[in-house]
């Protein structure tokens, strides 16, 4: 390969979609075990390459010669091949500080609190210096050379100001966990993630209703993207493309999420939206009817909670996707477990129809009459609404609400 991006699992990488945005290279994701990677560097039948985890250590030793920054963090995460002399650079470092000052994340004067100690924690480390912070401590599961545990940060939680996640803790396929507990820290007024997949982490989710200002990896990685290929190329034009880039890899990874009651629209506009915008679409109750049969004979012999249980399953495994429309049971959202799986890569359109405009129908085992259309509406619109990002009025022809969504949606810019 030419370029490209070496690590040890790459399943879950952006990176080959963000090259082909910045240029008109080949650039490949290349998964190497150690031994592969000692032939891989020796060979040296490359050009320019990305190194990512676990090996921003492990290719120091293959290198002729290290850029003095990079040398100075002691990770390299660009390696350019000049006739047979490999010379590594670290991108991470303006990738971070990038991220930092687009999410207005301040480490000025503040305690920051580091948590892993990889190859990405020696560049925060160095991005946490150059921008002035007043403390820095790295956090580790097994303490050593003056890093502190979870404990011990626990411990001191009234000095933590700034943390930054550089464990890979919270990426796909493993949503769900988190490194620390951000409402552990009454004085935490900013966080990072260098972790970009989902595009909303559980940590930052939780950090941003802690009211920090918190922001997620996928900027970093567009942004040191950018800068490996100025140096692949020599070309000063790829980091000012950054922007660009990053609005629209995150754009096509959202998914679009659509709430409300049942008869409120959300499959047959969502259909239309997925059309027009070429995507696929997915109905949790129609992924549910495929495995399970129909939705109310599995109320009457089930009950409700074990279809519940199930809703669940299908809302998770949706929601680690990328670039879906779905259309959401009207119960989804009763569990904000799903409204967090939903979120996580999602932004969420509440479909507002007035309840005397949902026409009750024997296939819904809640809403199979006025009446108890009516207690749902009741009991849910609140939390409709609290899960909404957006919300539409469904009052109107379902064509004229598709074409609100779509052009909500395309309005968008990216958020770090």
């Amino acid at each position: 390969m030419e370029y490209g991006c070496i690590g040890k699992k790459l399943g879950h990488s952006f990176s080959a979609v963000i090259h082909a945005k910045l240029g008109n290279y080949d650039y490949r994701l290349c998964e190497l075990t150690e031994t592969e990677l000692t032939e891989f560097m020796t060979k040296k039948d490359f050009k320019g390459i990305n190194v990512t985890i676990p090996y921003k250590e492990t290719v120091i030793p293959f290198l002729d010669n290290i850029d003095e920054s990079a040398k100075k963090i002691g990770a390299v995460n660009t390696v350019i091949n000049n006739n047979g002399i490999l010379t590594g650079y670290n991108t991470d470092f303006y990738g971070m500080t990038e991220l930092l000052k687009k999410g207005s994340v301040e480490l000025a004067g503040r305690k920051v609190f580091i948590l892993g100690t990889g190859g990405t924690s020696k560049t925060a480390r160095a991005v946490a210096k150059s921008l002035g912070a007043s403390e820095i401590n790295v956090v580790s599961r097994n303490p050593k050379n003056g890093e502190i545990s979870y404990d011990e940060m626990y411990k001191r939680a009234d000095e933590v100001e700034v943390i930054i996640n550089t464990t890979p803790v919270g990426m796909f396929p493993k949503p769900d966990a988190f490194a620390v507990e951000p409402e552990k820290f009454p004085n935490l007024s900013g966080a990072a993630d260098a972790v970009y997949n989902p595009l909303t982490t559980e940590f930052i989710s939780r950090a941003r209703a802690c009211g920090a200002n918190a922001v997620n990896g996928l900027y970093m990685l567009v942004a040191q993207a950018a800068k490996a290929a100025e140096l692949f190329f020599n070309d000063k034009t790829m980091t000012e493309k950054t922007d660009k880039v990053f609005s629209e890899i995150n754009k096509e990874k959202l998914n679009i999420v659509l709430i409300g009651m049942p008869g409120s629209g959300k499959t047959t506009i969502g259909k239309i939206v997925a059309n027009a915008l070429g995507r696929e679409f997915c109905d949790t109750d129609g992924e549910f009817v495929k495995s399970n049969g129909a939705i109310a004979d599995y109320f009457n012999s089930n009950g409700e909670a074990a279809f519940r249980d199930k809703e669940s399953e299908i809302v998770s495994e949706l929601g680690a996707k990328n670039g879906l429309v779905i259309a959401t049971g009207g119960g989804a959202i009763l569990r904000a477990e799903n409204v967090k799986h939903l979120k996580q890569n999602g932004i969420v359109f509440f479909l507002d129809r007035e309840v005397e405009n949902i026409i009750p129908t024997s296939d819904r085992p809640l809403g199979s009459d006025r009446e108890a259309i009516r207690k749902r509406y009741e009991e849910r619109y609140p939390i409709y609404c609290s899960a909404a990002d957006i919300k539409v009025d469904s009052n109107r022809d379902v064509n004229t609400v598709a074409a609100d969504i779509e052009k909500a949606f395309n309005s968008m810019e990216g958020q770090v």
